[in-house]
């Protein structure tokens, strides 16, 4: 069931997103080389519990830690500990919340240092391909024409979209439904109505789509070693079209 939401949710749910969203600036200020990754994940957690929130990935389904940092050929949750980024590194940093019975997630990826021009065009594709998508997170269209904008986008600038991870509906839950591809045609799937919230998530790789899952059941790695980046905000669908609810108040 697609559950939809008052105006009123919505308002919580976009203070809960401004504490991701201060949370991951937070962590953006600290990223460079030579930082542990269970340092952001550290800060990540101080900010959000100062903010009389709760970071929403600790313990859920057993997760270990409080926030992702996914790093190169990682897609997504990449679990914080002793690893140290380093100079040409490219990390994905994945954190969401649960403040005032409701659920934000929003995610972003940052150069550590100076990188690659690929590793570069690579971070910018996963933001555009999240804008191109949400041109189409309107009333006027389905579902799936989100996903096909987001596919079209990505694979136009040489790279591919993974198939396997998707976006999600969310609210009272971290995910709610609908699952939100990054592919397929358009014009499919369920028609778009005010007050559904969803998190839309490009997940965007280097090389092919293909993906593999590490042996601590979590991280999820590209199966041929290429970099992967990730862009993700939380939304809702007005009849004016979208409001991303992941920004800073």
């Amino acid at each position: 069931m697609i559950i939809l939401k008052s105006q009123r949710e919505i308002e919580v749910m976009r203070q809960a997103g401004a504490i991701v969203a201060g949370a991951l600036k937070a962590v953006e200020r600290l990223i460079a080389p030579g930082i542990p990754s269970r340092e952001l994940d550290r800060i990540a957690k101080e900010y959000i519990i100062n903010c009389d929130a709760i970071p929403a990935f600790k313990g859920y389904e057993g997760f270990p830690a409080n926030i992702c940092v996914s790093v190169n050929d990682q897609v997504i949750h990449g679990i914080p500990g002793a690893r140290v980024l380093e100079e040409g590194d490219i990390a994905g940093v994945d954190i969401g919340v649960l403040f005032g019975g409701y659920y934000a997630d929003a995610a972003n990826t940052y150069p550590v240092g100076k990188i690659s021009a690929k590793a570069l065009e690579l971070i910018d594709t996963a933001k555009g391909a999240f804008f191109e998508g949400i041109r189409f997170a309107g009333p006027d269209y389905r579902l799936s024409d989100i996903s096909h904008a987001i596919q079209q986008y990505t694979e136009k600038r040489g790279f591919s979209v993974v198939k396997k991870y998707v976006g999600h509906g969310i609210g009272m839950d971290m995910h709610e439904k609908p699952p939100v591809p990054n592919y397929g045609l358009p014009g499919r799937g369920l028609r778009l109505q005010k007050g559904m919230t969803l998190a839309i998530e490009p997940m965007i790789n280097e090389k092919g789509d293909e993906v593999k899952l590490m042996d601590d059941g979590w991280t999820v790695l590209t199966k041929d070693g290429g970099l992967s980046a990730h862009f993700e905000h939380t939304i809702a669908i007005s009849d004016d079209g979208p409001i991303i609810l992941t920004l800073e108040g």
